[in-house]
């Protein structure tokens, strides 16, 4: 039979035509099953690089915010290199500061300090003052603080500020305790910050806005600093660079009073100073955490303008420099019934043999005792941070009007941030 013929016969046959037609389903079956199949493993596969890759990233910033946590530091003061000094404006100095011993530095939490020991000729004591870490606790061979020379209310130049700007220089070496205080940026907090600073308040806010930067964080920044015009606008260059490197960081720089020189939305973004009027024009709300350093004046306005806005305490944290103090008008402390007033309540200069009436109107023990003649007392930081003014109380208690930077033993007080409750006897 011929070949053809019998090929049509056979492709006309029913039962070969469900047999090729039920194959090529079957076969069409399973191509669908195997593609199925392959696409699933695909979608599989690449949501477990996704999943590695997030768990690699979120390794990362862990790691990393674990190099920002504080080590063990050390006991008492040790020997640091000037390694470099900087001017930043005009009488403000950076100081890059280097272990002596070259031996590697423990992290800082941003925001602390470091406590310098400063010995005069013919002084029997050191002089004791605090500045502010501006690097980030990003680098482990090398300390930065920044300074700028003071000048009391009276007219008299600070004794330390003015010592390093006029003789401190690269190479000398200096006496410094390891990085302390409680006002800090918490990275393990991820609630969304408002940092807030004037002048050389800037420092603390420029080292937590590093870090952030350094470990990727993801949470919205507002930074706000005011200052009157470029001559005294710090770090300029260095803000903007984290702000090119951090898309989440917002700047608002506030001059109170440009030069000619200085272009609005170049120079600065307001002329005005920093007011919490101006942050309730920007933020979208209130609800952030809120970071503020500067001198008494303009915290005293912006702490209490925050709590009149209606943001807990537990959200405005704040380090005020100088001799100044934040005044967040603290209530009157209760006296017993029996007891006579303030005006009335006798403190006793136990060493001096000295006892004067407590004057209401004075800030904290300090000045009291320093107002009555009383030169017994070490004075350092006067914002509770460096304890150089801790004295013994025989008798009495006080009440703190600010957080101390470390806590006074039992039976003492740091008489810079402290009021009497009642009659005092202290070791001074």
């Amino acid at each position: 039979m011929n070949h053809e013929i019998l090929l049509t016969l056979l492709l006309q046959s029913p039962l070969l035509t469900i047999g090729l037609g039920g194959g090529f389903l079957t076969l069409g079956y399973i191509a669908t099953q195997w593609w199925v199949v392959g696409a699933r493993y695909r979608f599989e596969s690449q949501r477990n690089r996704l999943e590695l890759d997030a768990l690699s990233k979120k390794i990362e910033i862990l790691n990393l915010k674990a190099q920002a946590a504080p080590e063990v530091a050390w006991n008492g003061c040790r020997k640091f290199t000037v390694s470099k000094k900087v001017e930043e404006c005009e009488d403000t100095y950076s100081y890059y500061l280097t272990p002596h011993n070259g031996k590697p530095l423990p992290k800082f939490k941003p925001g602390q300090y470091l406590t310098f020991e400063v010995k005069f000729p013919n002084e029997p004591k050191p002089q004791v003052r605090c500045y502010s870490l501006s690097d980030g606790s990003i680098s482990d061979d090398h300390y930065r603080v920044t300074i700028k020379r003071y000048t009391r209310a009276d007219g008299q130049p600070g004794a330390v500020s003015n010592y390093f700007a006029d003789h401190v220089k690269e190479g000398d070496i200096l006496d410094v305790k390891a990085p302390s205080g409680k006002f800090f940026l918490d990275v393990e907090v991820e609630r969304p910050v408002v940092l807030i600073s004037g002048g050389i308040g800037i420092t603390p806010m420029l080292a937590m806005a590093r870090v952030l930067t350094h470990i990727q964080d993801r949470r919205e920044i507002y930074f706000f600093f005011g200052c009157r015009n470029n001559m005294d606008h710090m770090f300029r260059d260095e803000v903007i660079e984290l702000q090119k490197k951090n898309p989440n960081l917002r700047l608002h720089i506030c001059y109170s009073r440009p030069l000619d020189e200085d272009l609005l939305g170049v120079s600065y973004n307001h002329h005005s100073r920093v007011t919490v009027e101006l942050m309730k024009s920007v933020l979208p709300s209130s609800n952030y955490e809120y970071y503020l350093c500067g001198p008494g004046p303009f915290m005293d306005s912006l702490v209490n303008g925050l709590y009149e806005w209606g943001v807990p305490k537990k959200d405005v944290k704040f380090e005020a420099f100088g001799p100044a103090t934040v005044s967040t008008k603290p209530k009157e402390p209760e006296l017993p019934s029996n007891t006579p007033s303030q005006a009335t309540v006798e403190i006793e200069f136990a060493r001096s043999g000295k006892k004067v009436f407590w004057d209401p109107a004075v800030a904290n023990l300090l000045d009291f005792a320093e107002a009555n003649g009383i030169t017994s007392i070490d004075a350092g930081c006067r914002s509770g941070s460096c304890g150089s003014c801790v004295v013994a109380i025989k008798e009495g208690s006080v009440e703190y009007v600010g957080e101390p930077g470390n806590e006074p033993e039992e039976g003492s007080c740091l008489t810079c941030i402290c009021r009497p409750k009642g009659k005092m006897v202290i070791d001074a």
